[in-house]
């Protein structure tokens, strides 16, 4: 039996256990479309894991767009993370996998406070890892402390690497809707219509979501809030370290079809072989991964392209910066920034693709605020806010991440940040009782919220705002 046919039919033996097998945890049970899930409460917070919000897109399912999920009788266990998406580990990773990565990967989690009674405002993260790392299973991306601020975070895999962005020929011609090429994307969509489907089942007001996203889950919210086919799925977005609000990449559907020709090729399959695809789809999933991480996208190997990321199909993928100057865009409330010591430095693609982000953005009449991350915590010491340094300070998250090396202020940071973002949530503005003003950002005030490394939120004209603009446009 294939590999794929015994991952489908185990997992569907898991789901169809009779209630009183599965009911091991005690934690409250709730109803989604699919089926029941029993979560499992710890410090006032309830959580609910590796809930599927599409079916395991293996064998006929790879490289398509997420299909529905399967119900199940019983009680599914909801109590732990489920498998990361295949990829192979980023050794230097600043949030490093919590489970080992599988191609049955496109599973959900949920975070609320366990006495909450009221509908809940919604948040979504949206990982980084350059569209070829990353998953929802990292400790330091947990929403329990957000949870204890009043609102329901839910987190959520998606496809990365070669099984995230792949095209052929044939895949193009057998799906003339569009829906082929960037299945990260679509599994973004599948998650994001999930929650509008079932969130209000657990306690959160999907009237009132707002997605986050950092590096490539920054670049994913641009994507996400430029794209139709999300409209109506999200009500307020930030943007960590996501660049410049311009189309994450360069490469034209007939570009990323050769490569996919390419990748057939290096496993001694003729791409224009009726059968090219089935013979695609019959590799493992560590030789589609061939050793894929992010090391490979700064030093790529020799010889032809095997991976060449998320493409401009049109449909979902459209040309951001055309959207935003049109205003054919999701017109939402918009927090957008990144650390001070961002990959490509102070002129470079996240600091200064931020900065032209909000002017951007805010040009439209749409509320943006922007933010510098310059925090360091007290146990690294070294000056410089690092790329990805800031996500365990906004999810309030540093005991985490450093252990017993968190300090008292690397906890105050934290709690301020987040503080930011639990308002953001609930009102589509960042400030409230007990911060710092934060004002709204014009191109004309120019005016950012610094989180400084002596841990304070201090609000002023961007000090670098000349510098960045001699420089010229940000480049990716």
């Amino acid at each position: 039996m294939k590999a794929w046919k015994a991952a489908l039919i185990g997992g569907m033996a898991a789901w169809m256990l009779p209630g009183a097998a599965l009911a091991q945890a005690g934690g409250p049970v709730v109803a989604t479309q699919s089926g029941q899930v029993q979560g499992a409460i710890e410090d006032s917070v309830v959580s609910w894991k590796g809930i599927p919000f599409a079916a395991p897109p293996v064998g006929p399912l790879r490289w398509r767009a997420p299909q529905p999920v399967a119900a199940w009788s019983g009680i599914r266990p909801a109590t732990e993370y489920s498998h990361d998406c295949m990829q192979k580990p980023f050794p230097s990773d600043a949030a490093p996998l919590g489970t080992a990565p599988a191609e049955d990967c496109l599973y959900l989690n949920v975070w609320k406070p366990a006495a909450a009674k009221a509908k809940l405002p919604v948040m979504v993260w949206i990982y980084g890892g350059g569209f070829v790392n990353g998953g929802s299973s990292p400790p330091t991306y947990a929403g329990a402390n957000m949870a204890k601020q009043g609102v329901l975070f839910v987190s959520f895999n998606y496809r990365v690497g070669r099984f995230g962005s792949f095209a052929l020929p044939q895949l193009s011609a057998a799906n003339p809707d569009g829906l082929f090429g960037n299945y990260n994307f679509m599994d973004q969509i599948a998650a994001l219509k999930w929650v509008q489907q079932n969130i209000a089942a657990f306690g959160g007001d999907p009237a009132n979501v707002t997605i986050i996203g950092e590096s490539a889950g920054g670049m994913s919210v641009h994507t996400l809030v430029t794209s139709p086919l999300a409209r109506g799925l999200f009500h307020k977005a930030v943007v960590m370290s996501g660049g410049n609000a311009r189309t994450a990449t360069s490469a034209t559907l007939k570009e990323a079809e050769a490569i996919g020709e390419n990748l057939a090729r290096a496993h001694g399959i003729d791409p224009a072989a009726p059968d090219a695809l089935d013979k695609l789809r019959a590799l493992s999933a560590e030789q589609v991964t061939d050793g894929l991480s992010m090391i490979e996208l700064f030093q790529p190997k020799p010889g032809p392209r095997t991976y060449g990321g998320p493409m401009r199909d049109g449909t979902l993928l459209v040309d951001q910066e055309q959207a935003y100057a049109s205003g054919k865009f999701a017109k939402v409330p918009m927090l957008i920034g990144a650390t001070s010591a961002d990959m490509g430095g102070k002129t470079g693609f996240m600091i200064a693709g931020a900065r032209e982000a909000s002017a951007r953005i805010a040009a439209q009449k749409v509320p943006v605020w922007e933010y510098r991350f310059s925090y360091v915590a007290d146990s690294v010491g070294k000056p410089g806010a690092g790329h990805a340094t800031d996500i365990p300070f906004f999810f309030d998250n540093a005991a985490i991440k450093y252990g017993a090396a968190t300090t008292p202020r690397d906890v105050q940071m934290g709690r301020t940040i987040s503080a930011y973002l639990a308002n953001f949530a609930r009102k589509g503005d960042p400030n409230g009782a007990g911060l710092p003003a934060w004002p709204r950002f014009t191109a004309k005030d120019d005016t950012i919220l610094d989180f400084t490394p002596d841990g304070k939120a201090v609000a002023g004209r961007d000090p670098w705002g000349a510098e960045i603009d001699a420089a010229g446009p940000s480049q990716r």
